[in-house]
């Protein structure tokens, strides 16, 4: 269970919009029903759903808020404290592998604008980019793929779908292997 949550702020913040500006110390965490957590609501079906009531001892405001640089759909991000605390922007909360993260690091480097772990929707289908580049004659993803999950039929079954998704919306696409990553 978290020990700390942060809360990322959509538009309707204003000022504060596409950024995490407050985190609070998790004091308890337990189930509870949905007309528990909302009372005021009828009594029916969904009254009866079970949820997560999460209780902080404190908010907190960060010093320097933590910016994304464009809208994104975040629900969770699982980090650490440490990457929390020297995190400039949202894509430096992930943790994900390492070759991904070998990829990020050359990116900040280059200051080439990627976004990680992007959520697309094509049709009915919903897709996570390892890396998205937003440019102003189309858009790139970069798939840092490891060897082992790549090696399995099905997945590169499951890749060749969604690359033809995202092809056919526009999506240049580029899959480099472990050893383009890390020789190359």
């Amino acid at each position: 269970p978290p020990k700390w949550i942060a809360f990322y702020q959509t538009k309707k913040f204003d000022q504060d919009a596409y950024a995490i500006n407050y985190f609070g110390k998790v004091s308890s965490i337990q189930e509870v029903y949905r007309w528990q957590l909302f009372p005021d609501e009828p009594k029916d079906k969904k009254s009866q759903q079970k949820y997560f009531q999460i209780k902080l001892n404190y908010i907190e405001r960060l010093p320097s808020p933590i910016t994304s640089r464009r809208w994104r759909r975040i629900v969770f991000i699982s980090t650490t404290w440490e990457r929390f605390s020297a995190a400039e922007e949202i894509n430096d909360l992930y943790i994900e592998s390492s070759l991904e993260e070998s990829v990020w690091k050359e990116f900040k480097i280059w200051n080439i604008p990627a976004d990680r772990q992007e959520y697309i929707e094509i049709g009915k289908r919903n897709y996570f980019l390892d890396f998205a580049i937003y440019c102003a004659k189309g858009n790139i993803a970069i798939e840092a793929d490891g060897d082992f999950w790549h090696a399995n039929p099905e997945k590169a079954e499951e890749d060749n779908v969604r690359d033809t998704d995202l092809k056919l919306s526009g999506w240049e696409i580029f899959h480099f292997s472990s050893h383009q990553i890390q020789e190359q």
